[in-house]
């Protein structure tokens, strides 16, 4: 299981990686394992306002959906249109070719209270 060092993660399996004042979000490796082949992601629509909790979106697999929820407040600016003719991303790649959309945080503590690798593998450990 890959869980690189220079992520954020949640304990709904997303991970955040910092861009300047965006932030890239995806699902976690372990995540696209325990679903199995992804078949379609119903994207969050870009100009969107969230909060930390609000449904964003769904994963569906051959085995479930799943919803996406908020890692952090802001504003959706940008989405992965590619994953719209090529869920399976999701699984081939989730930290590169399969992220999912960028936020522009509307609070730096929401991205800095998130989770390091360490705390998130030793979450998966107790699951």
């Amino acid at each position: 299981m890959n869980i690189p060092d220079n992520l954020k993660y949640t304990k709904d399996h997303l991970w955040l990686r910092k861009e300047g004042e965006i932030v890239v979000c995806g699902i976690t490796d372990y995540a696209q394992n325990e679903l199995g082949d992804v078949v379609f992601v119903e994207l969050p629509q870009v100009g969107t306002q969230i909060r930390v909790g609000d449904r964003m979106g769904d994963i569906e697999s051959i085995k479930t959906v799943s919803n996406l929820y908020a890692p952090v407040s802001g504003e959706i600016r940008e989405v992965n249109q590619e994953l719209e003719k090529k869920p399976e991303l999701i699984n081939q790649s989730p930290y590169e070719e399969g992220w999912i959309c960028k936020i522009k945080p509307a609070n730096e503590a929401d991205f800095d209270s998130l989770w390091g690798s360490k705390d998130y593998q030793e979450f998966i450990e107790k699951s």
